[in-house]
């Protein structure tokens, strides 16, 4: 009969409820994005002068559903370590707030109507992406590599965003 006297190693999250830390506050970012962003397009955002380099608005929605499904996929990924693995918590504390200030983005420019807020918050955002990126590659390199298309796309909106308040400034 075996009996181990030793102290049992911390576990990960079970899968269920992983998923719902990985994808519900993704969703909810995603969603409540949408309902503040969709009312503006045809409205503020249609008179905007706009630089030539904008997509059209079809492209928004499928690169977001893209881009958060990848940043859900990444968290799920960290979220499967080791409760006591060293930097997990820093980098779920590091996904939380770029989550925050992406969700914040939509409430700043459109809901605002504010390119200027939306370009601070948006600065900000870059900033947190890659202290994520940063976490999650000491961590689990293929749950870093998820995000870089997420800075990438963030980089280009930054651009644009900057660009729309230098235009209507």
């Amino acid at each position: 009969m075996h009996t181990d006297q030793t102290a049992p190693a911390s576990h990960a999250m079970r899968p269920l409820p992983r998923f719902l830390v990985a994808v519900v506050p993704v969703v909810a970012v995603a969603v409540s994005a949408s309902l503040v962003t969709q009312p503006n397009i045809p409205t503020w955002y249609a008179g905007l002068q706009k630089p030539g380099f904008t997509p059209p608005n079809w492209a928004f929605p499928v690169a977001w559903t893209l881009l958060y499904a990848m940043m859900a996929y990444a968290l799920w990924r960290i979220l499967a370590l080791p409760e006591n693995r060293r930097g997990r918590s820093t980098a779920i504390i590091a996904f939380f707030a770029q989550l925050a200030l992406n969700g914040l983005w939509s409430f700043a420019f459109f809901g605002g109507r504010s390119p200027i807020a939306g370009l601070i918050v948006i600065a900000a955002l870059i900033v947190a992406i890659i202290a994520t990126i940063r976490t999650f590659w000491r961590l689990d390199r293929t749950a870093g590599l998820l995000l870089v298309p997420y800075l990438a796309w963030v980089t280009y909106a930054t651009l644009l965003n900057g660009t729309i308040w230098r235009l209507n400034g």
